[in-house]
Protein backbone atom coordinates (compact mmCIF):
# COMPACT_ATOMS: atom_id res chain seq x y z
CA UNK A 1 0.00 0.00 0.00
CA UNK A 2 1.13 3.72 -0.97
CA UNK A 3 2.32 4.92 2.33
CA UNK A 4 -0.43 8.05 1.48
CA UNK A 5 -3.32 6.21 0.92
CA UNK A 6 -4.59 6.47 4.77
CA UNK A 7 -4.52 10.09 4.03
CA UNK A 8 -6.14 10.49 0.54
CA UNK A 9 -8.51 8.51 2.29
CA UNK A 10 -9.51 10.44 4.85
CA UNK A 11 -9.53 13.45 2.38
CA UNK A 12 -11.90 11.88 0.20
CA UNK A 13 -14.34 10.42 3.00
CA UNK A 14 -14.35 14.39 4.60
CA UNK A 15 -14.95 15.71 0.79
CA UNK A 16 -17.88 12.89 0.80
CA UNK A 17 -19.37 13.88 3.52
CA UNK A 18 -19.73 17.56 3.46
CA UNK A 19 -23.75 17.83 2.95
CA UNK A 20 -23.55 20.07 -0.05
CA UNK A 21 -27.64 19.34 -1.17
CA UNK A 22 -28.64 19.69 2.70
CA UNK A 23 -26.67 23.01 2.99
CA UNK A 24 -27.66 24.12 -0.51
CA UNK A 25 -30.87 23.73 0.99
CA UNK A 26 -30.54 25.82 4.35
CA UNK A 27 -28.74 28.36 2.38
CA UNK A 28 -30.77 29.02 -1.36
CA UNK A 29 -34.61 27.70 -0.19
CA UNK A 30 -34.26 27.97 3.60
CA UNK A 31 -35.99 24.85 4.02
CA UNK A 32 -34.53 21.32 5.67
CA UNK A 33 -34.75 19.08 2.55
CA UNK A 34 -34.98 16.23 5.10
CA UNK A 35 -38.43 17.12 5.46
CA UNK A 36 -39.54 16.49 1.94
CA UNK A 37 -39.24 12.98 -0.10
CA UNK A 38 -37.87 10.20 1.35
CA UNK A 39 -36.05 12.29 4.09
CA UNK A 40 -32.51 12.01 2.74
CA UNK A 41 -30.33 14.78 2.57
CA UNK A 42 -29.47 14.03 -1.27
CA UNK A 43 -29.82 15.67 -4.18
CA UNK A 44 -33.73 14.03 -5.46
CA UNK A 45 -34.65 16.50 -2.48
CA UNK A 46 -33.46 19.31 -3.62
CA UNK A 47 -35.23 18.78 -6.86
CA UNK A 48 -38.52 18.27 -4.67
CA UNK A 49 -38.29 21.39 -2.34
CA UNK A 50 -36.55 23.64 -5.11
CA UNK A 51 -37.06 22.80 -8.81
CA UNK A 52 -35.25 22.12 -11.25
CA UNK A 53 -32.36 24.66 -11.10
CA UNK A 54 -31.52 23.91 -7.39
CA UNK A 55 -31.87 20.13 -8.02
CA UNK A 56 -29.15 20.11 -10.90
CA UNK A 57 -27.03 22.45 -8.44
CA UNK A 58 -27.10 19.71 -5.84
CA UNK A 59 -26.67 16.93 -8.67
CA UNK A 60 -23.14 19.15 -9.53
CA UNK A 61 -22.27 19.42 -6.23
CA UNK A 62 -22.62 16.13 -5.07
CA UNK A 63 -21.10 14.96 -7.87
CA UNK A 64 -18.26 16.68 -7.81
CA UNK A 65 -17.78 15.86 -4.19
CA UNK A 66 -16.79 12.55 -5.40
CA UNK A 67 -14.70 13.27 -8.44
CA UNK A 68 -12.38 15.62 -6.89
CA UNK A 69 -10.56 13.90 -4.32
CA UNK A 70 -9.81 11.11 -6.78
CA UNK A 71 -9.33 13.45 -9.40
CA UNK A 72 -6.58 15.02 -6.80
CA UNK A 73 -5.47 11.33 -5.64
CA UNK A 74 -4.13 10.26 -8.83
CA UNK A 75 -3.15 13.90 -10.17
CA UNK A 76 -1.11 14.62 -7.02
CA UNK A 77 -0.65 11.71 -5.21
CA UNK A 78 -0.46 9.53 -7.65
CA UNK A 79 -2.43 7.45 -6.62
CA UNK A 80 -3.63 3.96 -8.86
CA UNK A 81 -4.31 0.53 -8.81
CA UNK A 82 -5.93 -0.86 -5.01
CA UNK A 83 -4.39 1.94 -3.68
CA UNK A 84 -7.53 3.90 -5.68
CA UNK A 85 -9.75 1.25 -5.30
CA UNK A 86 -10.07 1.85 -1.76
CA UNK A 87 -10.30 5.48 -1.77
CA UNK A 88 -12.59 5.34 -4.70
CA UNK A 89 -14.97 4.03 -1.64
CA UNK A 90 -13.91 6.98 0.55
CA UNK A 91 -16.20 9.74 -0.87
CA UNK A 92 -19.09 7.02 -0.81
CA UNK A 93 -18.90 6.29 2.90
CA UNK A 94 -18.95 9.75 3.55
CA UNK A 95 -22.09 10.82 2.26
CA UNK A 96 -23.89 7.58 3.73
CA UNK A 97 -22.32 8.82 7.18
CA UNK A 98 -21.69 12.06 7.22
CA UNK A 99 -20.45 13.77 10.80
CA UNK A 100 -21.51 16.82 9.72
CA UNK A 101 -25.39 15.27 10.21
CA UNK A 102 -24.99 13.04 13.08
CA UNK A 103 -23.82 10.21 10.81
CA UNK A 104 -27.62 9.87 9.16
CA UNK A 105 -26.46 10.85 5.04
CA UNK A 106 -28.10 10.14 1.96
CA UNK A 107 -27.96 6.96 -0.06
CA UNK A 108 -25.01 8.08 -2.37
CA UNK A 109 -26.34 7.59 -6.02
CA UNK A 110 -25.10 10.96 -6.79
CA UNK A 111 -21.74 10.78 -5.06
CA UNK A 112 -21.12 7.10 -6.96
CA UNK A 113 -21.71 9.22 -10.16
CA UNK A 114 -18.67 11.57 -9.01
CA UNK A 115 -16.69 8.98 -8.54
CA UNK A 116 -17.33 6.52 -11.62
CA UNK A 117 -16.67 9.34 -13.72
CA UNK A 118 -12.96 9.99 -11.79
CA UNK A 119 -12.18 6.33 -12.52
CA UNK A 120 -13.81 5.78 -15.90
CA UNK A 121 -14.54 9.21 -17.25
CA UNK A 122 -17.50 9.12 -19.55
CA UNK A 123 -17.76 5.36 -19.10
CA UNK A 124 -19.07 4.67 -16.02
CA UNK A 125 -21.23 7.90 -15.28
CA UNK A 126 -22.73 7.13 -18.91
CA UNK A 127 -23.69 3.62 -18.41
CA UNK A 128 -25.10 3.89 -14.92
CA UNK A 129 -27.80 7.13 -16.09
CA UNK A 130 -28.96 4.72 -19.07
CA UNK A 131 -29.27 1.95 -16.92
CA UNK A 132 -30.66 3.93 -14.07
CA UNK A 133 -33.20 5.12 -16.12
CA UNK A 134 -34.26 2.23 -17.80
CA UNK A 135 -34.75 0.36 -14.53
CA UNK A 136 -36.42 2.97 -12.88
CA UNK A 137 -38.91 3.29 -15.74
CA UNK A 138 -39.17 -0.35 -16.03
CA UNK A 139 -39.39 -1.11 -12.43
CA UNK A 140 -40.89 1.92 -10.31
CA UNK A 141 -38.72 1.10 -7.45
CA UNK A 142 -35.10 2.89 -6.33
CA UNK A 143 -33.97 0.14 -4.87
CA UNK A 144 -34.35 -2.91 -7.69
CA UNK A 145 -33.32 -0.21 -10.20
CA UNK A 146 -30.29 0.78 -8.33
CA UNK A 147 -29.29 -2.58 -7.83
CA UNK A 148 -29.83 -3.61 -11.49
CA UNK A 149 -28.47 -0.64 -12.71
CA UNK A 150 -24.65 -1.05 -10.59
CA UNK A 151 -25.27 -4.84 -12.29
CA UNK A 152 -25.07 -3.61 -15.86
CA UNK A 153 -22.16 -1.52 -14.60
CA UNK A 154 -20.30 -4.68 -14.12
CA UNK A 155 -21.68 -6.53 -17.24
CA UNK A 156 -19.97 -3.73 -19.62
CA UNK A 157 -16.55 -3.73 -16.81
CA UNK A 158 -16.48 -7.11 -17.59
CA UNK A 159 -16.81 -6.43 -20.98
CA UNK A 160 -13.79 -4.53 -21.37
CA UNK A 161 -11.82 -6.23 -19.28
CA UNK A 162 -11.20 -4.11 -16.42
CA UNK A 163 -8.64 -5.06 -13.85
CA UNK A 164 -9.21 -6.52 -10.06
CA UNK A 165 -9.01 -3.44 -8.62
CA UNK A 166 -11.63 -1.30 -10.64
CA UNK A 167 -13.93 -4.22 -10.29
CA UNK A 168 -12.91 -4.05 -6.33
CA UNK A 169 -14.33 -0.68 -6.35
CA UNK A 170 -17.72 -1.57 -7.82
CA UNK A 171 -17.92 -4.28 -5.82
CA UNK A 172 -17.52 -2.17 -3.00
CA UNK A 173 -19.61 0.50 -4.01
CA UNK A 174 -22.93 -2.00 -4.88
CA UNK A 175 -22.68 -3.41 -1.17
CA UNK A 176 -22.83 -0.02 0.26
CA UNK A 177 -25.59 1.19 -2.64
CA UNK A 178 -27.20 -2.14 -1.30
CA UNK A 179 -26.69 -1.49 2.26
CA UNK A 180 -28.34 1.99 2.44
CA UNK A 181 -31.28 0.81 0.09
CA UNK A 182 -31.74 -2.36 2.23
CA UNK A 183 -35.53 -1.13 3.64
CA UNK A 184 -36.82 -0.39 0.20
CA UNK A 185 -36.42 -4.37 -1.24
CA UNK A 186 -39.24 -4.75 0.67
CA UNK A 187 -41.42 -3.12 -1.96
CA UNK A 188 -42.66 -4.86 -4.67
CA UNK A 189 -40.30 -5.14 -7.97
CA UNK A 190 -42.62 -3.44 -10.47
CA UNK A 191 -46.29 -1.46 -9.68
CA UNK A 192 -49.21 -3.46 -10.85
CA UNK A 193 -51.48 -1.70 -13.25
CA UNK A 194 -54.50 1.15 -12.15
CA UNK A 195 -57.58 -0.57 -12.77
CA UNK A 196 -60.40 1.76 -13.93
Amino acid sequence: MNPVTPLWFIVAFISGALPMSYWLGRVALHVDIRNYGDGNPGATNVFKAGGGFWGMTAILLDGFKGAIPLWLAMGIGGLAGWDLAVVALAPILGHCYTPFLRFQGGKAITVSFGVWTALTTWLGPVTLGLALTVWVLALKVEAWAVTLGMLTLLAVLLFIHAGPPLLGAWLGNFLILVWRHRHEFRRPRTVPPTRV
